[in-house]
């Protein structure tokens, strides 16, 4: 018996390792650029950023000029335009300045506003290649328990061929074929439901991908290329990694807008100016019998500053305050995503040391155990509930040891969103 099942788990194996896929498999940097290119979360921050930008432009500018038509000097008893030399007909036009540098100051904040939502579509980014990696992880993870899974469905299914032709002519219980055919249906359950957590994985997908998730091949994890590399400097502070993503960076410009504001708040004690034009049309004539000249009037408005106290004293107070707290979430920011680097390192760490005792101990004991029961089952020294047992917890141990796997390359995921290196 021995011997049969060695030669099918062997001819399982090697079919594994040599068939090759008919067509190229897709890869999982070509999905994630797909993804990004048609992600509609992307483009609706873009458009975001652009709106946000050109209602600063628009903003920024002076204000439209007013334009005044009225009469003035108007006799009351006639109401006539040609009797009194007073009586005029105006027309005039109004246009007010900007205080100080403040609209200019206005489009810089705007313009850092949009660059801090522009640095949102960087994170999205991020943040799709990630959910993607993840769900391609937990996708290849199911499909490497699907084959340990068919390994031994392929193990008992044998055995149970072997209880049954010997059951057939004596030599073996009733109990113990029972027993294999219910290992094998067992097998068949963990692997429906493996079937189903792959059909649902896929599904999940299709938000990115649509349908080129129901039929793309995944064949390995991730290289992790530019994580290896970082993790290799053994860097002592992730800092300066930190400071390159794009949440921090989001921040970073909401601390500029924030410093803007304080300028802006400063040019609130500078005056504001204005400018008037009048023309007024006169039909009357002058004390002189000659026909009255026309009028023209200039004047400068200026609005003084002079009550701050209550207003642009606030004001210039409250852009501090904001700068303060802008960059106190800064700061909390990164200690935040430094701990969970951390975090992320010391999991790291132990399910590298994990894995290694799994490789080089428990997988080795258990399949040696196993080997031992299934001698001893031939010799009739054990019985084939002992033999069961040892190949179940066998095929645990190999469960384990791939689920394992699966979580260190989430573990990295998270790294690399976290440090910015796909």
């Amino acid at each position: 018996m021995r011997s049969k099942i060695s030669c099918r788990l062997l001819a399982v194996s090697l079919a594994a390792i040599l068939i090759k896929p008919a067509f190229a498999e897709t890869e999982l940097n070509d999905l994630i650029a797909y993804a990004i290119e048609q992600d509609a979360g992307k483009r609706q921050i873009t458009y975001q950023a652009d709106a946000m930008q050109d209602m600063g432009v628009a903003n920024s500018q002076w204000q439209d000029p007013q334009l005044k038509v009225g009469v003035g000097g108007v006799p009351v008893d006639s109401f006539s335009f040609d009797k009194d030399p007073m009586t005029n007909i105006s027309v005039g036009l109004m246009q007010k300045f900007g205080r100080g540098d403040a609209l200019e100051l206005q489009l810089k904040q705007s313009t850092e506003q949009a660059d801090s939502m522009r640095q949102k579509a960087s994170l999205r980014e991020l943040e799709v290649a990630n959910a993607i990696t993840v769900l391609w992880i937990e996708l290849f993870y199911q499909r490497k328990a699907q084959q340990t899974l068919e390994q031994n469905r392929v193990l008992f299914s044998d055995l149970e061929h072997y209880l049954g032709t010997n059951y057939g002519v004596g030599v073996n219980q009733a109990q113990d074929l029972i027993k294999a055919q219910l290992q094998v249906s067992v097998l068949d359950e963990k692997l429906q439901a493996n079937q189903q957590l792959q059909q649902r994985i896929r599904a999940q997908l299709t938000e990115w991908l649509g349908d080129r998730a129901l039929d793309m091949k995944v064949n390995r994890y991730p290289g992790w290329k530019s994580l290896t590399e970082y993790l290799a400097t053994k860097p002592q502070s992730h800092y300066n990694a930190l400071l390159r993503h794009p949440t921090v960076k989001m921040v970073d410009y909401l601390v500029a807008s924030s410093e803007t504001q304080v300028d802006i708040a400063h040019e609130s004690y500078k005056p504001q100016f204005g400018v008037e034009m009048m023309y007024g049309y006169r039909q009357a004539n002058g004390m002189n019998g000659q026909p009255a000249s026309d009028l023209v009037s200039f004047f400068l408005t200026m609005d003084i500053p002079l009550f701050t106290e209550k207003r642009q004293d606030k004001k210039l107070s409250s852009a501090q305050h904001l700068v303060g707290a802008a960059k106190s979430q800064r700061d909390l920011l990164l200690q935040q995503m430094n701990a969970k680097v951390d975090a992320l390192l010391v999991n790291h760490h132990n399910l590298q040391e994990r894995l290694n005792r799994y490789s080089h101990t428990l997988l080795k004991r258990a399949k040696e155990r196993t080997q031992a029961v299934e001698r001893g089952y031939q010799n009739n020294t054990s019985n084939l509930d002992e033999y069961i047992r040892a190949a179940s917890e066998e095929l645990n141990l190999a469960l384990e040891q791939e689920r394992l796997k699966a979580d260190l390359q989430l573990t990295n995921s998270n790294l690399a969103f976290l440090l910015n290196k796909k």
